[in-house]
């Protein structure tokens, strides 16, 4: 009796994260979160200086602002660029589709319903394509390519070291996280990121290993990338109005954040298949290239405008358009097959937001700087659409240098708008692609065991 089930409990300790390097497997399963943090950070550090190269080739300027390339060129590139982006986006789907087998899967599908296995060729490739059209201006994130380069990293590893399927969904979800945190400079919040929103639990138990996935591979990247907030705002001081100002504004942006998460979920849905992957991205990405001729804030991934609209820079009339126009191009670039990330489009929805309707309050109530609105809007934003409030909150302040100055009317401007949005929409951005049993089998694993009577 002893013999069989003495191999059964050392089995299912192999199986659990090792809290301590004295158990079974723990040596090699940490090895292969320094490895992936390593991985993550050389990934998030060439795909970065590949998006770099793309956007100053393609829109030539002073200091590398894509804004301000693109409001200095000739309404010809701007029409020639995007349709440009339209045929490669066509192309590289259907060659990534015939050069791989099998179908392309997100990275948190992966992790719920795959135990972490990605396949590796076409996920690497839909990262270079992405960084390419996001180089080019499409309005997507540049984050979504060193996530899934982080987590092709962590699959090969998990299987070099025969880590057990739980092992596996961690250390899938810290390189994903670890690519962002390499890629934004942003430590900790990669870290939280990883555990909240990849993979939907906060346990002491997972902590250490997405800590260090995401200091290792930003350590690794600040050799190559600067060591430099995202954004540079001043040192705002929280006020009366500001306060009352995010308890009525936190709800509101959770509305809007519900509306957005299913917008996404219908375009992720509905992506072009056979010969319209060539023909839909053209139209789509010829049209934004025409509308982003008076509006050149809709190309890109919305860290230009974001930085104006966090410093007051942004004119209401403008924010009132921007703030529609916005999410509508992120959304056509998604619907007509764009790969890219939703992690900088929307905490630049936020931001416009947050502004639009800091200058209504402001009629009413003057004082606050224009900014904050936007810094306290983005924050809201992010948080109720990737129903990540602490890891907003956290990746907010990594991003912006900044702490203390605005905490209070963030969190309650997070907590109420998380709140809203998690009562009317179970899903996130990132949850797009899962189907309402997919979500409600999500739910349920994450809901507590049982108390037994």
């Amino acid at each position: 009796m002893n013999d069989t089930t003495a191999p059964q409990g050392n089995d299912q300790a192999r199986a659990r994260i090792p809290a301590t390097l004295a158990q079974p497997g723990a040596a090699r399963f940490w090895l292969a979160v320094i490895l992936t943090g390593i991985g993550a950070g050389i990934g998030a550090a060439v795909l970065t200086r590949l998006l770099e190269a793309v956007q100053h080739l393609m829109w030539p300027g002073p200091g590398g602002n894509l804004l301000t390339a693109a409001q200095a060129a000739g309404a010809a590139r701007h029409i020639l660029v995007l349709l440009g982006a339209g045929v490669l986006t066509g192309a590289g789907q259907i060659v990534l589709g015939r050069l791989t087998s099998g179908n392309g899967i997100d990275i948190t599908e992966a992790i719920w319903f795959s135990s972490g296995r990605l396949p590796a060729l076409r996920t690497l490739g839909s990262a270079v394509l992405s960084v390419l059209l996001v180089g080019m201006g499409t309005s997507l994130g540049r984050e979504g390519a060193p996530k899934q380069a982080g987590a092709v990293i962590a699959n090969v590893l998990s299987d070099r070291g025969h880590l057990s399927d739980e092992q596996r969904r961690l250390l899938v979800a810290c390189g994903a996280g670890a690519g962002m945190a390499a890629a934004y400079g942003v430590p900790l919040g990669g870290a939280l990121f990883a555990l909240e929103v990849l993979r939907g639990v906060l346990a002491l138990r997972l902590v250490l290993p997405a800590l260090l996935a995401s200091l290792v591979a930003t350590a690794v990247a600040w050799l190559v990338l600067p060591d430099a907030p995202t954004y540079v705002i001043p040192a705002y001081v929280s006020s009366f109005p500001i306060i009352v100002w995010a308890l009525l504004a936190g709800p509101i942006a959770g509305v809007v954040s519900v509306a957005y998460v299913r917008a996404i979920a219908w375009a992720d849905r509905n992506k072009p298949t056979g010969w319209r992957r060539l023909l839909f991205p053209v139209l789509a990405l010829g049209l934004l290239g025409a509308v982003s001729i008076p509006f050149p804030q809709l190309l890109g991934n919305g860290r230009d405008v974001a930085q104006l609209a966090f410093v007051g820079q942004v004119a209401a009339p403008l924010l009132l358009v921007l703030a529609l126009l916005k999410p509508l191009a992120t959304v056509m670039c998604m619907r007509s097959g764009v790969p890219g990330g939703l992690f900088t489009p929307s905490l630049a929805a936020g931001a416009l937001l947050g502004g639009l309707l800091g200058h209504a309050w402001s009629w009413l109530w003057p004082g606050v700087p224009p900014g904050l609105f936007a810094v306290v809007g983005a924050a809201a934003m992010l948080a109720a659409t990737t129903q990540g409030p602490i890891s907003a909150v956290v990746l907010v302040m990594e991003l912006t240098g900044r702490d203390r100055s605005f905490i209070v009317p963030v969190l309650l401007a997070v907590a109420t708008a998380t709140l809203v949005a998690r009562s009317i929409e179970p899903r996130s951005i990132y949850d797009a692609r899962l189907t309402d049993a997919e979500v409600a089998e999500r739910q349920k694993s994450r809901e507590p065991a049982p108390i037994p009577p």
